[in-house]
């Protein structure tokens, strides 16, 4: 008796991306490639396995990510602590160091893949995600700053997104932030009544994020706090006023956030978020900023940096709501056949309309004609080309349009040596 083998899952949090939605994935892919390359960015991979010490150095000990969410194991055949990436930016800023990237000049880079953070499964957020990160690495000027959210703005347009807002805050530089987290602990001190336990676990490692609560018994407290931005000196203001200005050159409009700190530990300066209501608590479609001290803090020269992630699921997720996707098809032409002459003939004749640049499928197997009529229907294809035995020896294939707008006109009869011009001009 044979035994029952058990049927396997994937993982919790790790979604499988079928064919027509993977379709989805595509053409919004293409519109980000093209909007990044039209302001000069390119395109960058890097591991996705990265010593954890990187991570933790790189995004801060005491953040969510490193301290909960983080896949990380000791590598059984060597011993080393790896980590799959719960962000790009730290490995990108590692492989700029390593492969002394600004040595000549500043970089404008960008990179689509996934990321894994062990957090709760969510709308439009999973344990295995996938991120679109761009990063603008050399340039200090508040000018990139910008540049980077009026980008951001342009690609919402393209999408048809027009409920997403912006907004913005600045974390001003170390000696700023030194004073506030004085005043800010003093301040917590005082209200540990009304702090959770992982409140008063921060209130002296991380204060800044405590005012970044989701405690509904927090809130008055955080929103009375010491902020940050009461500190900032003349250079740090200046920055944060030289961005303003050119957003407000841009007609983009924004809301300064004084509470936002982001969920990494080394931005300065500036920092923003873009948002929306229709993805449920977790509305952040976007979120990034400037990270000056991340290159020395790794071990390289100090560079200046700036940059930003885009979760690619929820962006699909906003864009799809707006626009009911049309079903990509799977090919242009449809290649019928009956009988094994004709069938091999339809592989060889497949392959000079590909030569052309036509998407082809043939029928694979032996079915009759309706089967397969249904599956080229159904395949999305304009045109199906038709072979038989007649076909085969009259060195003709037949031609039928399959789309309604095209289905009245009569079906013909085209040479083979005349099928891939004839079609390449009507598909």
């Amino acid at each position: 008796m044979s035994k029952s083998v058990q049927k396997l899952r994937g993982l919790t949090g790790m979604k499988d991306i079928l064919p027509g939605e993977s379709a989805q994935w595509e053409k919004l892919e293409q519109i980000v490639r093209d909007w990044l390359a039209s302001y000069g960015y390119r395109n960058m991979r890097t591991p996705v396995l990265e010593y954890t010490q990187l991570f933790a150095r790189g995004i801060g000990e005491v953040t969510d990510i490193v301290e909960k969410e983080m896949y990380s194991f000791t590598d059984s055949l060597n011993g080393d602590k790896l980590t799959m990436r719960p962000e790009f930016t730290a490995g990108i800023v590692r492989a700029c160091i390593e492969h002394n990237m600004l040595y000549d000049r500043p970089h404008r880079i960008y990179s689509i893949g996934p990321v894994f953070r062990h957090e709760r499964p969510q709308r439009g957020r999973y344990r295995q995600f996938h991120q679109i990160d761009v990063e603008a690495l050399g340039l200090p000027g508040p000018d990139i700053d910008a540049e980077l959210i009026i980008m951001l703005a342009r690609l919402w347009k393209k999408l048809g997104l027009e409920d997403v807002r912006l907004e913005i805050n600045s974390l001003g530089q170390s000696h700023e932030r030194l004073a506030h987290r004085e005043a800010l602990i003093a301040y917590l001190e005082q209200h540990t009544d009304v702090m959770d336990d992982e409140a008063k676990r921060r209130m002296y490692s991380n204060p800044l994020r405590v005012l970044d609560t989701k405690n509904p018994a927090m809130q008055d407290m955080a929103n009375k706090a010491p902020k940050l931005f009461d500190y900032l000196g003349e250079e740090s203001l200046a920055h944060y006023q030289g961005v303003c200005d050119r957003l407000d050159d841009a007609g983009i409009v924004y809301t300064l956030n004084p509470r936002m700190v982001r969920g990494l530990d080394y931005y300065n300066l500036t920092v923003f978020e873009w948002v929306t209501d229709r993805l449920g608590a977790q509305g952040t479609v976007c979120g990034g900023g400037r990270y000056d001290g991340l290159m020395e803090i790794l071990g390289g020269k100090p560079a200046p940096a700036v940059g930003f992630a885009i979760g690619m699921e929820r962006l699909l997720d906003l864009w799809l709501q707006d626009a009911e996707p049309e079903p990509v098809p799977e090919c242009q032409v449809y290649m019928v056949h009956q009988g094994d002459a004709a069938q091999r003939q339809a592989m060889r004749l497949a392959e000079q309309l590909r030569d052309v640049g036509l998407r082809v499928l043939v029928h694979a197997g032996s079915t009759g004609f309706k089967s397969q009529f249904r599956r080229a229907d159904a395949s999305g294809a304009v045109v199906a080309v038709i072979l038989g035995e007649n076909e085969v020896k009259a060195r003709q294939a037949s031609v039928k349009w399959l789309r309604m707008a095209d289905q009245d006109q009569p079906q013909e009869s085209i040479d083979f040596d005349q099928l891939a011009a004839h079609l390449q001009t009507k598909v």
